[in-house]
């Protein structure tokens, strides 16, 4: 087995397997039919704004870049695949097929948005071509790693912009979908805007700041609230944030400053309190009174307990206290939308002869009509300040008379004078990673500049303005053309 180069060192097994049946399925009968090693192209994009929003946040893709570097059938993976058995009782693969899996090496081109950039229904997120055999195989795990990242950075920049600039803590292991759902989540949860995480993996693996307070079982386990403060503020003198609410939290709050004055060490600091119930905004309120009065106004407000953009936004309407937002459950599970509708369809194929056919799926369902070609995004800006963005099939030349993409009614010619970016840019080439990855705060970093660059109109939570994404002159053509030929077959 070849040595393990990224994340997946946390797991122990080899993640080929990590896919659906029916891409294993077309897979032999792409090598059976002889066009295995046919050059295709496929493209990831969604259909529906996250949230019901006006942007998305791409993530996922260093998870996606380890999966490949590591990407192998091992004997254990083949003699699994060798055991399947065809409804006839009749091996569901042949051995030669099974020999000629565990010998593949991935020589797929990947070009891909990068993390922290937004993006926007149909555009392409990534796109990926190569023989037709792997480009399918890689399918249900770009779709896995992408959709998910995707949808918790975005509900995670969500939560950070109705922050207003404070603190914003990612609390919500405990409550992810399992091991696997808790990483995934901590990590998109910083690329989104989170300062720190509560998980001390994810810290870990990711070099994420960690962040951690105390339990109400802390203060249970002693005799009363003063003594379990300051056993705690002895234990933990430069990192006391106290929870205040396990019986009432105005007296705990007092409480806290008792501890601090009966303490006996000159090296102590308050860092704050939290509040884990109640209303949260009144009793902010009351305890940023009693801070003050008795000489803490540095010390911090920390509120946890069923958090979201929606209930912070209003919260600091409000006049909340609150500075820190423990946000939890509602961030890592994606409460409000429990998936992004991520799709990965085939736009191109070579025949024979290497000329490229351009493919469509049509449906009766306008959203479900794909692109074809070679898909790129151009995005334009003036002054730091974006505007449009252009999908276009880059082998052709782009022309800037733009129709939306679901609304062929909406039309707009963009200047070729103002500044652009194509945003697809090269991940792999021939197999071969040439992507230089930046550390997770760059990423960070990334996604605080672009919704910068976003109107505000377009970041409201309510009736968002939509931005306007629309495909160029050409590739509507092709689009309208192919789907009418389609119709007459």
């Amino acid at each position: 087995m070849r040595m393990k180069r990224g994340e997946n060192l946390i797991y122990k097994e080899s993640l080929a397997l990590f896919t659906d049946l029916y891409e294993l399925t077309m897979a032999y009968g792409y090598w059976k039919m002889g066009m295995h090693n046919q050059e295709a192209v496929f493209h990831l994009s969604f259909r529906k704004w996250p949230f019901k929003g006006g942007f998305a946040i791409a993530a996922g893709l260093k998870p996606l870049i380890d999966y490949i570097l590591d990407f192998e059938f091992t004997e254990s993976d083949i003699s699994y695949l060798s055991s399947l058995k065809d409804n006839a009782n009749q091996p569901l693969f042949e051995t030669a097929f099974l020999k000629y899996l565990r010998g593949i090496e991935l020589k797929c081109d990947i070009d891909a948005v990068e993390e922290g950039t937004l993006v926007f229904p149909y555009e392409p997120i990534i796109r990926v071509r190569g023989p037709i055999l792997q480009a399918q195989i890689l399918e249900s795990v770009i779709l896995n790693i992408i959709n998910f990242q995707t949808l918790i950075a975005t509900k995670s920049a969500r939560v950070s912009l109705a922050a207003s600039g404070d603190q914003v803590v990612e609390f919500g292991m405990r409550r992810a979908q399992g091991i696997d759902g808790a990483i995934s989540a901590s990590r998109a949860s910083f690329i989104g805007g989170c300062e720190s995480t509560s998980h001390v993996l994810a810290g870990k693996l990711f070099d994420i700041p960690v962040r951690g307070t105390m339990a109400h079982s802390w203060v249970m386990a002693f005799d009363d609230e003063l003594k379990a403060f300051m056993s705690f503020a002895e234990v933990m003198p430069h990192n006391c944030i106290f929870l205040i609410d396990t019986y009432d939290s105005l007296e705990g709050a007092r409480n806290a400053i008792r501890a601090v004055r009966g303490m006996a060490k000159k090296d102590f600091s308050l860092l704050g309190v939290r509040l884990d119930s109640g209303d949260l905004t009144h009793l902010s309120v009351e305890v940023r009174k009693i801070l003050d009065q008795e000489g803490y106004k540095d010390a911090k407000i920390m509120a946890s307990n069923e958090l979201d953009e929606y209930l912070i936004g209003d919260m600091k309407n409000q006049g909340s206290k609150v500075t820190i937002w423990g946000v939890g459950t509602n961030l890592v599970t994606s409460k409000d939308q429990s998936a992004l509708d991520g799709v990965y369809k085939l736009s191109g194929i070579q025949d024979e002869d290497g000329k490229w056919i351009d493919r469509i799926k049509i449906s009766e369902q306008t959203a479900k009509v794909t692109l074809p070609g070679h898909l790129q995004v151009r995005r334009f800006y003036i002054e730091g300040k974006y505007v449009a963005d252009a999908i276009y099939d880059e082998r052709e030349e782009l022309d800037l008379h733009l129709t939306k993409v679901l609304d062929e009614n909406d039309k707009r010619d963009i200047s070729g004078d103002i500044e652009s970016k194509d945003l697809l840019i090269p991940i792999f080439q021939k197999g071969e990673l040439v992507y230089h990855f930046p550390h997770l705060k760059e990423i960070q970093k990334r996604t605080k500049e672009e919704l910068s660059a976003l109107d505000s109109r377009m970041k409201r939570f309510i009736n968002p303005e939509p931005y306007f994404v629309g495909l160029d002159r050409n590739l509507y053509a092709k689009r309208k053309t192919l789907i009418k030929s389609m119709r007459k077959k």
